[in-house]
C-alpha cells in the first residue's frame, strides 16, 4: 500500500496541474466511485445504508481543511462490532483518506477529523463488520486547493516540530460509559504534490501514516493515514473505560519516525 502512495505521489505531481486545476470550481459528481468499488473491494458487496452517518459542510472556505465526522449505528461486542472504516475522497489524486481500524474493545466506530480536498469530490466511507458484511454511505463536498498548490514556511523548522502531540479526555469523566479523546497532532503532512514558493520544486511527501492508541495497554483503535488527511491532524474517537488507567497513543510517519503521548483517566 505505501509504495503504491508513493508512486500515485510522484505520478500526480506531474499532472496534477492540468487536471484538477481547471475543474476546481466543478459540481462535485458521483462519476468516480463505481470503479472505485471494484479496486478497492473486489467481489465485494458494498450494502449502501443509513447506519453510516457523515457529517461535513456542503461547502467548505478551504480544501485545506475540510471539518468531517462519521459515526456507525452498529453495536460493540465482543463478537460483533465494526472492524474496518475506510474514507475515499474520490476525486482526490489518493482517494483513500484513512483506514480506521476497530477493536470489540473499543467504542462505537466514530471518528472526527480533518480532510482535504483538491477538488470538489464526493466523499465515501465504507465499513467493515466483523461479519464479514460491507456498508456504505457517500456525501458531495464543494471545495477546492487541497492537495496541491504553493506553500512557503520553513520546512526545517516544520520537521523540528513535527510529531509534538496534545492529548486531552473531554470532561466529565464517567467510568463504563462513552468518553471522548481529543488529539492533535503538529505536523506538516506535505502531500508531495506542493511547490515551494522560494525554490519552486515539490516538497517531499512527509506525513503521518500510522496511529496506534491503546487503553492500559490494549489496542483500541489503529489508523492508517494517507495524504488526504490535513495539516497539523486532529482527531476525536470514543473511550469507554471500566476503570481508570492510562490513554496512550503512538504515531508513525512515513520516514520512520515514531512519537507516543499518553494521558491518564479517572473519574472527573
Amino acid at each position: 500500500m505505501q509504495d503504491l502512495l508513493l508512486y500515485y505521489v510522484r505520478w500526480f505531481a506531474i499532472v496534477c496541474p492540468l487536471m484538477f486545476c481547471t475543474d476546481a470550481t466543478a459540481e462535485a459528481v458521483d462519476k468516480y466511485w463505481g470503479a472505485m468499488q471494484k479496486e478497492y473491494f473486489p467481489g465485494k458487496v458494498l450494502q449502501p445504508s443509513t447506519i453510516v452517518h457523515l457529517t461535513a459542510p456542503q461547502r467548505a472556505d478551504s480544501g485545506e481543511q475540510v471539518p468531517f465526522a462519521f459515526d456507525i449505528d452498529y453495536p460493540t461486542s465482543a463478537d460483533k462490532f465494526i472492524k474496518n472504516v475506510s474514507i475515499f475522497v474520490d476525486a482526490n489524486p489518493v482517494p483513500l483518506a484513512a483506514i480506521f481500524h476497530f477493536t470489540a474493545n473499543g467504542a462505537k466506530a466514530e471518528i472526527s477529523t480533518r480532510i482535504r480536498l483538491e477538488s470538489d469530490s464526493f466523499v465515501h466511507v465504507v465499513a467493515e463488520a466483523s461479519d464479514g458484511m460491507f456498508y456504505m454511505n457517500g456525501i458531495p463536498i464543494r471545495a477546492s486547493g487541497g492537495c496541491g498548490g504553493a506553500i512557503d514556511g520553513d520546512e526545517s523548522a516544520a520537521r523540528t516540530d513535527a510529531g509534538k502531540m496534545k492529548l486531552a479526555v473531554e470532561k466529565p469523566v464517567t467510568m463504563g460509559r462513552l468518553n471522548h479523546i481529543n488529539l492533535l497532532i503538529k505536523h506538516p503532512m506535505y502531500t508531495g504534490l506542493q511547490r515551494d514558493l522560494v525554490s519552486q520544486g515539490f516538497r517531499p511527501a512527509f506525513f503521518i501514516n500510522k496511529i496506534e492508541a491503546k487503553y492500559n495497554g490494549v489496542p483500541i483503535m489503529q489508523a492508517d493515514i494517507f495524504i488526504g488527511i490535513s495539516e497539523n491532524p486532529n482527531l476525536r474517537f470514543g473511550l469507554v473505560a471500566d476503570a481508570p488507567g492510562t490513554f496512550e497513543v503512538t504515531i508513525q510517519d512515513n520516514e520512520g519516525k515514531t512519537f507516543t503521548k499518553s494521558i491518564e483517566v479517572k473519574d472527573q
